[in-house]
């Protein structure tokens, strides 16, 4: 196997993996991960294979939200350790060839933040025009991003008679990003984390950051995308090939705004929310349209960005971007029970559970994330088939503790109790029966098969940099796409039925040289020739799927 070094770009082939700190490993015996807990299993998650860690907010923080109400942005919470523990991890995470991005979280603070403190307490404040204060909220406003939570996103503030904004909870205001101060802080905030080595950073809520109509009587930013572009600018300057990986839910134009267009000057990434609802509607109907139209509207854009593609993340599964019609037949497949919804667009379930942990569609779906054109997004646990644990609240659900094997609390913890230990998923998705420990002696265990998905992923440069084109054929259930890049090709085929289905499929760029080599098992499938080209005839099974590379005869470009 060959790994082709991608250089500045590197996010173009990374296999990105999304943890948080808090719930991985505990190392003190508290309760609660930490770093120390984390810097303990680097080398599993080197082994692993992945290339990027993302940590979520390991911030100081009251925790009204999780960690993403942040009351210091240059602080470690004392919870999981201090600096040095937190440089340690890079130092150990550098040695073994892993990036690390963390969450840049500069939407709002908690109602905490020294800043907010200061401005409440007095309307000359220096720190009052920090956040967006009005006397009056506006007549028309938009729903809450918490519905269930939050009724309006202005609090009367009652010490100075003001209302501030907060678009999610309202222990959350939102920073004023038209005042010059708080640009200056964001970017002294981008630079002190990447001087500590992080090689950039996932944005949350970026659309929100950068809705500023109505700011300060009216005066916005002049352009929010410029200052978009300033910000990944900077972060240029300050380290070359860092990235920015963007949380953008919007529409295909919109998306391609934030990207910076055919400049490419704004996020280097983004997650493709559409693509990921979309699949879920595929499978929901054992139909490959949806996924494949998803897949042909993103823009094209610059080539130097790049899509990021998930199964799952750590927010609730949201389906927002489908039809009501749509998204009630995703409920119904995967979501029934009231208890699995929330907010009226999302499921609060992991993949396993969701699809009654049946490993040929568990796997097939996988498949599918590495195969796509895109960067692969790993939420922690999904490589061992973790579920959910709906006894708790939203999207709490999914944000149990690592299962790392069947003993006592499941590996996470040595502690007596603590409400992180009382979450630890039960029944058969629990560490009894779904743990590390088990699955690395297993050659057969969905983790030995991730293994071997990033493998392939990692010796196939098309997957990244490769151009996508998707293949006629006659069977509604079958996605089949080429990836091609540097002269090297890669068929994908995946049959979204339970039914095997036999496909043939004219392949772009086969020669009577040519053989068809399966990635996974090494089979070499022949090709057939006619009037209208060469062509190949593949049996799927019920949710098979195929990696195949057009080899050429005497070609040592082999990977």
């Amino acid at each position: 196997m060959s790994v082709v070094d991608t250089g500045d770009l590197w996010w173009k082939t990374a296999i990105i993996y999304c943890l948080d700190v808090e719930t991985y490993m505990d190392w003190n015996g508290d309760g609660t991960g930490d770093f120390d807990g984390l810097a303990h299993r680097l080398d599993y998650l080197a082994e692993l294979g992945v290339t990027c860690i993302w940590l979520m907010p390991f911030y100081p923080t009251p925790g009204r939200d999780d960690g993403y109400d942040i009351v210091d942005f240059y602080g470690v919470d004392s919870r999981y350790g201090n600096f040095g523990d937190f440089v340690e991890v890079m130092r150990i995470a550098k040695a073994r060839g892993l990036r690390v991005i963390v969450d840049l979280v500069i939407n709002h603070t908690s109602d905490q933040h020294p800043w907010f403190v200061s401005a409440r307490a007095d309307r000359q404040s220096p720190f009052r025009d920090f956040y967006v204060w009005r006397d009056e909220p506006p007549l028309r406003q938009g729903e809450p991003v918490f519905p269930d939570q939050e009724r309006s996103s202005w609090q009367l503030d009652q010490g100075t008679g003001q209302y501030y904004q907060h678009v999610f909870y309202k222990e959350q205001p939102d920073l004023n990003v038209v005042n010059p101060a708080v640009r200056d802080e964001i970017a002294k905030i981008i630079g002190f984390w990447v001087q500590l080595g992080v090689s950039g950073f996932r944005v949350d809520a970026v659309p929100f950051l950068l809705d500023t109509a109505g700011v300060s009587g009216g005066a916005g930013l002049p352009d929010p995308h410029q200052y978009l572009a300033a910000l990944r600018s900077f972060l240029g300057r300050r380290v070359g090939d860092a990235a920015l990986l963007g949380e953008v839910n919007l529409s295909r134009e919109d998306q391609e705004r934030f990207f910076g267009g055919a400049e490419g000057d704004e996020l280097t990434m983004q997650f493709d929310f559409i693509s990921m609802q979309n699949l879920y509607l595929s499978l929901a109907r054992h139909d490959a349209a949806p996924l494949i139209a998803a897949l042909q509207s993103r823009p094209q854009g610059s080539p130097d960005v790049q899509w990021a593609n998930f199964v799952r993340n750590h927010d609730e599964l949201t389906l927002d971007k489908l039809t009501d019609g749509e998204r009630a037949e995703v409920f119904a497949a995967f979501g029934p029970e009231k208890r699995m919804q929330v907010y009226g667009r999302g499921l609060v379930r992991r993949l396993p559970p969701m699809l009654g942990g049946d490993q040929r569609r568990i796997r097939f779906v996988y498949s599918l994330l590495f195969s796509m054109p895109g960067t692969p997004v790993l939420f922690y646990g999904e490589e061992i088939g973790m579920g959910e644990n709906l006894e708790r609240e939203g999207r709490m659900a999914v944000r149990t503790p690592m299962q790392w094997n069947g003993g006592r609390n499941g590996g996470f913890s040595n502690a007596e109790g603590s409400p992180l230990i009382d979450a630890i998923v039960d029944g058969d998705f629990g560490p009894a029966k779904v743990n590390v420990e088990n699955q690395l002696r297993d050659p057969d265990s969905l983790l030995s098969f991730i293994k071997k998905l990033i493998e392939q992923y990692r010796a196939a440069p098309e997957l990244g940099w490769g151009t996508f084109e998707l293949l006629a054929q006659p069977n509604p259930s079958v996605m089949a796409h080429t990836l091609a890049w540097d002269g090297g090709r890669v068929l994908m085929l995946h049959n979204f039925a339970e039914d095997p289905v036999e496909t043939r499929i004219s392949v772009p760029g086969l020669v009577p040289e040519s053989s068809l080599r399966d990635l996974f098992t090494d089979e070499t499938i022949e090709i057939s020739g006619g009037a209208d080209g060469y062509e190949v005839a593949v049996l799927l099974e019920g949710y098979g799927f195929r990696w195949l590379r057009n080899v050429l005869g005497g070609d040592v470009r082999r990977y």
